[in-house]
């Protein structure tokens, strides 16, 4: 019973320091779309782009090969009699692989919509900055 409410605790623990960490991008994001330069903004976002893309290119380089191998003990050792290697047709990975990318990329959409956010206002500022530089000339 005590190890079950321990579990418990290590998991609401493991959900905080999750929250925290989702937090912390989240604020990193706000504070580097809100530089004057455009660049700092977009490193998260690209950040988030290639390790979705690192995930489905090593899915697929691994989908569907299966090894089957047959060792006996042999003389004090173990010795491999018989093995197989084969993959299977890659057209099943290609659904998995623009799924698993599409749900590797919501972060990646929700940090590229915090940074549109911030950009526009900024934008909406500069222009009505300018008029009202343009109206006191």
């Amino acid at each position: 019973m005590a190890i079950m409410g321990i579990q418990a605790l290590v998991n609401m623990i493991n959900i905080l320091i999750l929250l925290a960490v989702i937090a912390g991008i989240v604020i990193l994001q706000v504070y580097l779309s809100k530089k004057d330069s455009k660049w700092p903004g977009l490193i998260l976002p690209v950040i988030m782009l290639i390790f979705s893309l690192v995930v489905v290119v090593g899915m697929v380089a691994f989908e569907g090969v299966n090894t089957f191998s047959q060792s006996e003990y042999i003389d004090g050792e173990w010795v491999v009699v018989f093995e197989e290697t084969h993959r299977e047709p890659i057209s099943g990975a290609v659904g998995a692989a623009v799924y698993i990318f599409l749900i590797m990329n919501i972060p990646t959409a929700v940090l590229l919509a915090i940074y549109a956010s911030y950009r526009g206002k900024q934008s909406k500022q500069r222009a009505l900055e300018k008029m009202s530089i343009q109206d006191l000339e």
